[in-house]
């Protein structure tokens, strides 16, 4: 009888659970009712919080560093190490997740800490700087990550301006020639996001609102990011080029910041499967289990269970999620043959229950560990 190989992959459930937890709550069940079976737990991310603790997952260090926080509060943020190669993340430096609701202010907020942490990755030794640009607070456009990093913005006074939305439009010089020395240093900007920087499906239209901005905010947010272009076009000609990308207005606009420091923008699920060592992992398995907090039409446009399931064929592929929006049992068009989702076992709300979710977890991994035996006894 074969012992079945399993390999649990999953996304973290936002809110709840982070992805080592949901991996590990379904691998309990799997073991528990089939302790031969060979499983192994490999926590994703695809750029997004949470992306520093997949790579401590798979076997990089921990290396904690002081950073401002998106409204000025001093905070420390972990960073991912592994031989040259280092993990930095918007979340956790200047996160959403870092302010409480009723204190949302996409203008006043800043992403020096991602600076700052970049800063912290060179000191370690690092040659090679994965940003993780998921879940920022900020729509400053990165100057604020810039500034931490030497670059300096001038009022007309010749006075640094605040490194946030709100201090965009004072600019009025820009200096980089004490910038911290990025030569020989590879940066990869991981984001799933292809807006570009500007109009409207520019960082300011589109993800604004999302951290506090009322619409005269998002308008006075838009006109400071198209002032900056304007200005870097002073020292940078290819400034108005870069704003068009695709991915320069991911988080805020720091995947334009990124992009001014010679980043490569790479998209954040496959990046860091490529960084964990996914296809390795799912070589010969006879099932891969992924998942997240929620599956909805997004999903099988490229996020993470997607690409999971591409990269894992012809292997069998199921998710397990907190919800499933999409309306079936399976998605076949992303090559995932199962959905099993918590919400369809409880009337309540698993995902502010992380007990609950835990539980459910283990549950579902004993019904899976329920199939994989019943069909290794079917095999002769």
């Amino acid at each position: 009888m074969p012992s079945p190989n399993v390999l649990i992959a999953p996304d973290k459930f936002k809110g709840s659970l982070t992805a080592r937890e949901v991996a590990a709550a379904l691998a309990e069940g799997i073991r528990a009712v089939v302790p031969r079976a060979h499983v192994r737990e490999l926590p994703l991310a695809d750029g997004g919080d949470g992306s520093v603790e997949a790579g401590l997952s798979a076997g990089f260090a921990a290396h904690e560093a002081p950073v401002t926080g998106p409204l000025g509060d001093p905070a420390v943020t972990a960073i991912a190490l592994r031989e040259a190669t280092a993990i930095v993340e918007a979340a956790t430096t200047s996160g959403l997740q870092m302010v409480p609701d009723d204190r949302r202010d996409a203008g006043a907020a800043s992403s020096r800490g991602l600076g700052e942490a970049v800063r912290a990755a060179l000191e370690l030794g690092a040659e090679r700087i994965v940003l993780a640009l998921g879940g920022s607070a900020s729509t400053d456009g990165g100057i604020g990550m810039l500034t931490a990093l030497g670059w300096r913005f001038l009022d007309a006074d010749g006075v640094p301006v605040d490194p946030s939305g709100l201090g965009l439009a004072e600019i009025r010089r820009i200096e980089a020639t004490g910038a911290v020395d990025l030569t020989g240093i590879e940066l990869v900007a991981a984001s799933d996001v292809q807006n570009p920087l500007l109009g409207s499906d520019g960082a300011a239209a589109v993800y604004a609102p999302q951290k506090g901005a009322d619409p005269q905010e998002v308008q006075q947010l838009e006109s400071g990011l198209q002032h900056l272009v304007r200005q870097l076009a002073e020292i940078r000609p290819d400034a108005a080029e870069l704003a068009e990308r695709p991915a320069a207005g991911a988080a805020g606009g720091l995947g334009f910041a990124a992009m001014l420091l010679g980043a490569r923008i790479a998209s954040g699920a496959d990046h860091f499967l490529d960084l964990l060592g996914f296809d390795r992992a799912a070589a010969g398995c006879d099932l891969v289990i992924t998942g997240e907090g929620r599956i909805d039409s997004q999903t099988l446009s490229g996020k993470l269970p997607a690409v999971v399931a591409h990269r894992a064929a012809p292997a069998r592929v199921e998710a397990v999620v907190g919800h499933n929006a999409l309306g079936a049992d399976t998605a076949p068009e992303a090559g995932i043959a199962r959905i099993r989702s918590l919400s369809e076992r409880t009337q309540d709300d698993c995902a502010r229950d992380t007990e609950l979710s835990r539980t459910l977890l283990v549950e579902i991994g004993r019904e899976i560990g329920a199939e994989l035996a019943e069909g290794a006894d079917q095999v002769p």
